[in-house]
């Protein structure tokens, strides 16, 4: 489901400190959410150990994009990162954890289309919940070789308060080339539909 917006959707400060909490912490999770649909699914009792994304894509219009997305954070290399460095390239946030079941179905369509947009985009992980030799484990065994956020203390995801709240894990951002909000998907991204959304926020 693509759905276009006009303006991105605010997430309570407490709402988000919820699910920032609720990734940081116990419960393995594939996707945390505030939206009622998914969290009905974590009291379905089926025994699938994770709340679904519902895969939707959401379009922001370029009139109505807001500011560009202000973040720091320190890669698992312990690179210091600032998104006021992005400017003139396309930049893709994917939202993941080790133990995420649809992160890890996801992971080498992420890791080519990394490689197809080399030239055109830059692409950051940001790891909610695990540590550095975890998070380089699951790089090794996906051949992802583009750089990931540690996130355990939830920072980015209050970073993203005033923009588009990730909502779910896996969740994939597409920021435009003056570093706001282009698109969201939640759950697992879908190759074709990712390529399209890089290919058609670099274009612009």
């Amino acid at each position: 489901m693509i759905v276009t917006a006009n303006t991105p959707e605010p997430l309570n400060r407490r709402s988000l400190l919820k699910m920032s909490a609720a990734l940081a912490f116990a419960l393995p999770l594939a996707a945390c959410t505030v939206e009622d649909s998914l969290a009905q699914q974590a009291n379905a009792g089926d025994n699938k150990n994770y709340i679904a994304g519902d895969g939707s894509v959401t379009e922001y219009d370029p009139g109505s994009r807001g500011e560009p997305v202000q973040l720091t954070g320190t890669l698992f290399d312990g690179s210091k990162v600032d998104s006021s460095g992005w400017a003139g390239k396309v930049t893709v946030l994917n939202f993941w954890y080790a133990a995420c079941a649809p992160c890890r179905l996801e992971a080498k369509d992420l890791q080519a289309l990394s490689q197809e947009f080399s030239k055109d985009a830059r692409f950051y992980g940001v790891n909610v919940r695990d540590e550095k030799a975890t998070a380089e484990a699951f790089e090794r065994n996906f051949g992802v070789t583009y750089p990931s956020f540690k996130d355990k203390d939830g920072g980015i995801l209050l970073s993203m308060t005033s923009y588009v709240p990730p909502q779910a894990v896996p969740t994939t951002l597409v920021l435009d080339k003056e570093g706001r909000v282009a698109a969201r998907i939640l759950g697992v991204a879908d190759k074709g539909t990712l390529k399209t959304l890089i290919r058609d926020t670099a274009a612009a």
